[in-house]
């Protein structure tokens, strides 16, 4: 059985980046979630006119549990920023999850244990939203890190949060 679940967590080329290399992930689309605007290109979405968020959609198989998913999602962004991921600034990038009711309770579980650790100095800012529509990103935007790994954004801000995916995730990784 195949299941979905969407993260935004600032730019989609990280997140997408990172999710294309877990075990049990068996498909990853950048795309645009939660707002307004029909068919939304990247140009209007960066314009913060839509109300969408940057998400990348995971569907994964039974052999990786949501709880895992959820780990390597609180673990490649910030979030306690609001509408930021470091240098990325607008409500696009903003720490959203899109998953079914299913899942609700888990996802919420979840983000109130990490609240009681120590993992974050301030408070979780995650949305954690009903599926709506999605709408796929544009071409160019599809696995971004592996056909544009020269890129200076994917050598400054994606690599480095794949070496740090890599060191604490190493049994999630696929071969």
């Amino acid at each position: 059985m195949i299941r979905t679940i969407y993260f935004g967590g600032g730019c989609f080329w990280c997140v997408e980046s990172i999710y294309l290399k877990l075990k049990g992930v068996v498909d990853v689309k950048p795309g645009y979630m939660g707002g307004t605007t029909i068919n939304p290109t990247y140009e209007e979405v960066c314009e913060e006119n839509t109300g969408h968020v940057e998400v990348a959609k995971v569907a994964f198989d039974e052999t990786l549990k949501l709880i895992d998913l959820l780990k390597v999602f609180f673990s490649i962004h910030d979030p306690t920023t609001i509408n930021r991921q470091g240098a990325d600034v607008g409500a696009q990038y903003r720490s959203a999850i899109f998953s079914e009711i299913s899942d609700r309770a888990e996802i919420i579980d979840f983000i109130k244990t990490i609240e009681k650790s120590s993992l974050f100095k301030d408070n979780i800012v995650t949305e954690v939203n009903d599926v709506v529509d999605f709408y796929e990103a544009e071409e160019y935007h599809h696995n971004y890190f592996n056909n544009n790994r020269e890129n200076s954004y994917c050598k400054i801000v994606i690599s480095p949060k794949i070496k740090k995916f890599q060191d604490n995730f190493s049994s999630l990784i696929s071969k």
